[in-house]
């Protein structure tokens, strides 16, 4: 197939991260590229992202300056890197090459992706019981550890409950360890988890 654009009919990317829309070609010899553009349909209304031509590179859309790029060195990749990702970035978009051939005639192909901005679905941690009630002798090596489920990255904190008095940190790891365990050592712990 003569100058034929291949793209994808969907791309998802995650909030705050960067997808690229592949829009290629294959070079082919007598024909130049005179122009590159890039438009998003969203809210029936288009608009031009991005455009490439004899005079440069421009980004004619202020919500997509400093992150949108298209490849300068490697000819017939004209995919648009999507840097930042916005929930509003979602939509219809659509990459258009204008080719020159040796008899001045121009050629026209587009490809559009549909683009899905998704936020990852955050869970809060959630503690899984360790034993309960844990009889240790005296002078031994020990331990307590904390495992939690959810959205990285968690934090651990362990705290020592003392009767009708504040709780004390004790460790800000998900262990708590004892080289050698004394009968002062002897009640409450618990664990706390936390992420964003």
């Amino acid at each position: 197939a003569l100058l034929d654009l291949s793209g994808v009919h969907q791309v998802k990317g995650t909030w705050m991260g960067s997808t690229t829309l592949p829009c290629t070609y294959t070079p082919s010899e007598g024909f130049t590229q005179q122009m590159l553009r890039w438009s998003i349909e969203r809210d029936y209304s288009t608009s031009t992202i991005f455009q490439r031509d004899d005079s440069g590179d421009h980004v004619l859309l202020s919500q997509f300056r400093e992150r949108v790029s298209v490849s300068k060195h490697s000819p017939g990749d004209a995919s648009l890197l999507i840097e930042n990702l916005e929930i509003p970035d979602s939509g219809y978009y659509t990459c258009q090459v204008i080719w020159r051939s040796k008899n001045n005639s121009l050629i026209t192909k587009e490809v559009t992706t549909a683009v899905k901005v998704v936020k990852v679905a955050a869970t809060k941690p959630v503690i899984r019981a360790g034993e309960l009630g844990l009889t240790v002798p005296v002078g031994a090596r020990t331990s307590l550890t904390c495992v939690a489920s959810g959205s990285p990255p968690i934090r651990y904190r362990w705290f020592r409950s003392t009767p009708g008095g504040k709780a004390q940190l004790l460790s800000s790891q998900a262990e708590l360890a004892w080289d050698s365990v004394q009968p002062s050592d002897a009640g409450k712990y618990y664990c706390e988890a936390e992420n964003r």
